[in-house]
């Protein structure tokens, strides 16, 4: 009996860990491979995919920048925050306008770009109390 009670807690523990585990904040690399694998629908040639990753990755690196930055000054102001990363997103985009077709660009805008965003999890449907 001690031993299946020692093995369950073990497997709920295992359980928790795991789901815990998937909600770290991922590498720059991690990103940057998530979102070339959302761009696949734009079947960007080799030269395209060259820049478009290190687009990505300046990118991705300029936010974490950032947010540590913001992190190890003591204070979170969302405001500025946000204001950040619109601004990353618009150089981000200005860069991007260079190396898509027109055509490529509307998709990315219109089907992509969404999908790219982090998710957040709404413990209580998105309503706060």
């Amino acid at each position: 009996m001690k031993t299946k009670i020692g093995l369950l807690v073990a497997l709920l523990f295992a359980v928790v860990f795991s789901v815990n585990a998937q909600g770290q904040r991922r590498t720059v690399e991690e990103r940057v491979k998530s979102a070339m694998e959302k761009l696949e629908p734009l079947k960007l040639d080799k030269d395209q995919l060259t820049k478009t990753e290190a687009i990505f990755t300046d990118t991705y690196k300029e936010q974490q920048k950032a947010m540590e930055e913001m992190r190890n000054s003591g204070s979170f102001d969302r405001d500025a925050m946000m204001a950040a990363r619109k601004k990353s997103a618009e150089a981000r985009d200005e860069k991007l306008k260079k190396v898509f077709t027109d055509e490529q660009y509307k998709k990315f805008k219109d089907e992509i770009e969404a999908t790219m965003q982090p998710q957040r999890g709404g413990g209580n449907g998105g309503g706060r109390n």
